[in-house]
């Protein structure tokens, strides 16, 4: 029997529609497959790293109940991604977050660290910065520029998923980009001085 970490997302589903009432363990190897990707996105749709794997819970508990309603018109990843679009955009929504303050560990005795181990430091840094731009940014141009950079969404599916026009998502993306890249460049610039 082929195991379930080596068949796509289509016989996974087959598997967990077949298996008995109970019977998580088809299931739980999608929230496996899924996990990362759906935590790291609500945290950045969110802009609350402190709720995010409280929304990746609850996007999974509602792909779980909602199993029994894809049909398979979309990808199970495209499905995915709805789900858990709509439920971090109703979140902000709701909490109407602002800014979320996002403080990097600082690192001690790196002169003692392997080169390794000093590249997935700088790695983890890098991406660390990432989040903290993110969440520096109004909801208005982070929500639009994760779903398309970071979820790959076109931007016609932004456009209907946020209930927008094709033409205000792509100047809200293209604005994002552009403050993106000046937050980023201003960190840079404070952490040298």
């Amino acid at each position: 029997m082929v195991k379930d970490n080596q068949v796509g997302d289509e016989e996974l589903l087959a598997r967990i529609r077949e298996a008995g009432e109970g019977d998580l363990r088809h299931f739980e190897e999608l929230v496996r497959r899924y996990q990362a990707k759906v935590t790291t996105n609500c945290r950045y749709l969110s802009g609350s790293p402190d709720d995010a794997e409280d929304l990746a819970q609850e996007v999974f508990m509602k792909i779980y109940f909602g199993l029994a309603g894809f049909e398979g018109r979309s990808s199970f990843n495209t499905w995915v991604q709805r789900i858990k679009s709509n439920h971090c955009i109703n979140f902000v929504k709701k909490k109407r977050l602002e800014t979320v303050e996002l403080n990097a560990p600082g690192v001690e005795g790196a002169s003692s660290v392997s080169p390794k181990a000093e590249r997935e430091l700088e790695k983890e840094a890098a991406k660390a910065r990432v989040g903290s731009v993110l969440l520096q940014m109004s909801e208005t141009l982070r929500i639009p520029l994760v779903l398309r950079d970071m979820d790959g969404m076109s931007y016609e599916e932004i456009a209907e998923e946020l209930g927008l026009g094709l033409s205000a998502v792509k100047m809200r993306i293209k604005r994002g980009r552009d403050e993106f890249r000046r937050l980023l460049a201003a960190m840079e610039v404070e952490s040298t001085a």
